[in-house]
């Protein structure tokens, strides 16, 4: 005779989970010069912005349709989510190396996002409107972690090191930031958690 062995209670990860494998080292002449050379990264960062945002909106036909977002979508949404993360990661001296401009995987800074689910079609309705506390939390963390980047930028200057407080902090704040843009994006219906996964 079997016994059922009860379920243990093992929480969900989120399915957009940052990845931080940076050994904490900065070229201090890089670290210098950061804003200048992300200037690249910002314009193409732009365009991707433009096309990202007719894209939502078919994803958002889409999804209220079929009640999820096409792979197809999902994966470019997905890639811009990526490279978001990279630059706002290089920017803050959360990461060192100079990202990739294709949003891929690989950097010290990364975002795994899951492959597309289905969707509740009236979350998918009312995305925008559902997002709008994450989105005010999300700017309060953006903020702090422009504080932290303008403190990390001189510790890194002058140590050839980032401070893994500071780092750390900054990844939080981009780890929430880039969930809400991707609950906004439909790459998720989950919302912007506060624990870690």
């Amino acid at each position: 005779m079997s016994e059922s062995i009860p379920a243990l209670d093992v929480p969900n990860p989120h399915p957009l989970h940052l990845v931080v494998n940076d050994d904490l080292e900065r070229n201090r002449l890089t670290v210098f010069f950061r804003l200048i050379l992300a200037i690249p990264l910002f314009i193409w960062l732009a365009i991707w912005s433009i096309a990202v945002s007719l894209a939502v909106i078919v994803a958002w036909v889409v999804g209220l349709i079929a009640g999820r977002v096409p792979d197809a979508l999902h994966a470019f949404m997905a890639a811009y989510v990526r490279f978001s993360t990279h630059v706002f990661a290089y920017l803050g001296i959360v990461a060192d190396p100079y990202p990739g401009f294709t949003g891929s995987p690989g950097y010290p800074v990364d975002l795994e996002v899951a492959p597309a689910e289905s969707q509740n079609r009236l979350t998918i309705l009312f995305r925008v409107i559902l997002a709008i506390p994450a989105a005010i939390v999300s700017n309060v963390l953006q903020n702090v972690a422009g504080v932290v980047a303008l403190l990390a930028w001189f510790y890194a200057l002058f140590t050839g090191k980032a401070n893994k407080g500071m780092r750390d902090l900054q990844a939080y704040c981009l780890r929430y930031s880039m969930q809400t843009h991707s609950y906004l994006l439909l790459l998720t219906s989950r919302y912007p958690s506060f624990s870690d996964d």
